[in-house]
């Protein structure tokens, strides 16, 4: 886990679809089977690939602070087959108003409720908080695209092409500014607080605001890093296969291969987002 590659592998395991097929029966059986490893009373013949495997479904399931099975549309494992839809909706051309703010709240609230599973759990925090970042993120994100959108309309030097081209770009800054307010908003209590900080031995040893602050830092700029590739390269490929004549000739099979690039785009940009920094961060005392 200190290196970039070593967590790219890590997520890779961690947002593997096929976990999400994983029965109540064979959870049970990988924790069993880790607490047996943890207590040296595992049976005869178990082997390490099977310890890698149970430490695999465990991860992907269950929240390591609450010891809770995450509800499937929210676990990072269903972050891209539930999320792909929504940012096929997002590039869509010839958006109306109803449809960028239709969009952009469900983005928003997808987000907002992978961010509230998967959050950190080690101190309690009040539903008003997880209300007010998601106002925050849904009307931050609606505002700027809509605003976006309007703007390009009334840009009369633009050719209908280019304004077309230019409206694909604008969910980018929308999704991301909106990240970084629902990041702010749900979890600002960390920097009046501070978080648990820990010795080398994982025991407690206070709380720190300093280690919040790059805590929050480093979820902002991996929350600006995630949509990058997830919105603009879709765009700017399809604007050259649109231009094909396989295309053009079949203008039906548009949504179904921008729905294949988003979801390429979308598998490559979460795990390398995800693996920019570490879960465990050393801050010197």
């Amino acid at each position: 886990q200190t290196s970039f590659y070593g967590r790219f592998r890590h997520f890779l395991d961690i947002i593997d679809p096929r976990t999400l097929f994983v029965t109540e029966s064979r959870l049970k059986e990988a924790v069993q089977l880790l607490e047996d490893y943890k207590h040296g009373t595992l049976p005869p013949g178990v082997t390490n690939k099977e310890l890698w495997g149970a430490q695999k479904i465990k991860q992907a399931i269950i929240h390591p602070d609450t010891n809770e099975t995450i509800f499937m549309p929210f676990r990072m494992s269903g972050y891209i087959p539930f999320g792909t839809p929504i940012v096929v909706g997002l590039l869509l051309p010839n958006q109306t108003l109803a449809s960028t703010v239709f969009w952009q709240w469900l983005n928003q609230s997808h987000n907002a409720c992978v961010n509230y599973a998967n959050r950190n759990a080690t101190k309690p925090s009040p539903t008003s908080k997880f209300i007010q970042g998601y106002l925050g993120a849904v009307i931050s994100a609606v505002s700027i695209a809509v605003g976006l959108n309007v703007l390009v309309q009334r840009a009369n030097k633009f050719t209908p092409a280019t304004r077309l081209l230019i409206q694909r770009f604008v969910p980018f800054p929308a999704v991301a500014s909106a990240n970084i307010c629902n990041v702010v908003l749900m979890r600002h209590t960390e920097l009046e607080e501070g978080i648990d900080v820990l010795d080398n031995n994982g025991n407690l040893v206070g709380s720190s605001r300093i280690a919040a602050k790059h805590a929050l830092l480093e979820t902002a700029l991996t929350r600006v890093v995630l949509p990058m590739p997830i919105l603009v390269l879709p765009p700017i490929i399809m604007s050259i296969l649109e231009k094909t004549s396989l295309l053009r000739s079949r203008p039906r099979m548009i949504l179904p291969v921008q729905s294949l690039v988003c979801l390429a785009a979308f598998g490559l940009a979460l795990p390398l987002a995800i693996s920019l920094f570490p879960q465990m961060s050393e801050v010197s005392t």
